[in-house]
């Protein structure tokens, strides 16, 4: 298997259940990277009411390397406040240009310290923490990688340490990055949770190299499923509550991510351009007009289809649409799991869920991020550690 096209080779999991079996998981190529990206200081922004553009600078450390790769098929998973992608050597050196410009423009732009840093796998392998992956098909626009062993943890570690970080991290030596931000789109307005709330969730056992501990998390997605059912219930994302916003000061985030070279002329000009297509996509949705490239009656549906509400890399994470009392009865079971030292668990609830999309073909290659609102993700990971501290 050539190293370069290892991961577009990978079988497809048809059922994101068959996580939870280990002999569908292989090696990740040792002379592979670990590229991790974060937003150092993102709980004190999101509780400063910066949440949108914290998930929208995760999603941009994605979209500007996989603009890099092209054709070349390489996995990654969207964090909330960051990013972890897996690539081969050839497309190390241009990626790391493009996340030192991905750096520079949430700097600019947003104030913000994107952290972005490379550990090669032999690394956290020679340290016994194994990069295992498997490809699960979440629709046919789009497959998830999905990694368990340690690896992708160790690595994120290592360039938040102080001491290796310094080792890890890519720096700018003087270097002009520039980066393609093309694909990205921020176009949707909060979804509300069908059943009022969005339960934003990380569960991690103690030893997910261990098939009987690994068994747990097929325990867990059951429980999850027999309290919240299957996923058209699950899923936070619905066709009735997914509507695209007109709002100015929400759509020129993307504009300040996307042209964060341009005059502000040049970027009143894409916002009234962005604002024109948005209004026509909306339309056409409305009206369900069938045109050669799209049958726009069924695009919400393919965006749905294209989420990535449920994960897993080392640790299982989902957003999840239900009720109090839902909420309750599982925090009940991982709470019971987690005073007898089987798991540890993080969990955020709010009111509805953001949608952050990479769209490369309005009618095939595409994923949409979600996160819970008012910052899911890094606030779940935030009741983790306290748990982990315990």
């Amino acid at each position: 298997m050539n190293s370069e096209n290892f991961y577009s080779e990978l079988r497809l999991l048809e059922n994101f259940i068959d996580i939870t079996d280990l002999r569908n998981f292989v090696d990740v190529p040792d002379d592979w990277y670990i590229i991790v990206t974060d937003i150092r200081g993102s709980t004190k922004a999101i509780e400063a009411g910066k949440y949108k553009e914290v998930n929208l600078l995760g999603a941009s450390s994605i979209v500007a390397v996989l603009n890099v790769a092209g054709k070349i098929e390489i996995p990654f998973v969207f964090g909330g406040d960051g990013a972890t992608l897996l690539m081969g050597p050839s497309l190390l050196p241009a990626a790391k240009i493009a996340l030192l410009a991905t750096q520079q423009m949430a700097k600019t732009q947003f104030d913000m310290d994107l952290r972005v840093g490379a550990v090669p796998v032999k690394v956290v392998v020679a340290a016994n923490y194994p990069v295992k992956i498997a490809k699960f098909k979440v629709s046919e626009n789009y497959s998830q990688a999905v990694f368990v062993g340690g690896g992708l943890t160790r690595a994120t570690e290592l360039i938040k340490d102080p001491a290796a970080g310094n080792i890890y991290t890519i720096k700018n030596k003087g270097i002009s990055a520039t980066a393609d931000f093309s694909g990205l789109e921020c176009r949707w307005q909060d979804i509300p949770s069908k059943y009022g709330e969005i339960v934003t969730l990380l569960v991690m056992v103690r030893s997910d190299l261990d098939q009987q501990n690994h068994q747990r998390y097929r325990n867990i997605l059951e429980k999850i499923e027999s309290i919240y059912g299957q996923e058209d219930c699950l899923n936070p994302i619905n066709g009735k509550n997914l509507n695209l916003t007109l709002n100015s000061k929400k759509l020129i985030k993307e504009i300040q991510v996307k042209a964060y070279n341009a005059s502000w002329f040049d970027r009143q000009r894409d916002l009234s351009k962005i604002q024109l297509e948005t209004a026509l996509g909306s339309l056409l949705m409305n009206l369900k007009v069938k045109t050669e490239e799209l049958d726009w009656g069924v695009y919400k549906d393919i965006a749905i289809a294209a989420t990535d509400y449920r994960k897993f890399d080392d640790m299982l994470r989902m957003v999840i649409s239900g009720n109090g009392w839902q909420r309750k009865k599982l925090t009940a079971y991982l709470e019971n799991n987690y005073r007898e030292g089987k798991l540890v668990y993080g969990l955020h609830v709010a009111d509805r869920a953001l949608m952050t999309c990479l769209l490369f073909e309005r009618n095939g290659r595409q994923v949409h991020f979600i996160d819970g609102a008012d910052g899911g993700y890094t606030l779940a990971a935030k009741d983790m550690k306290q748990r982990m501290n315990e």
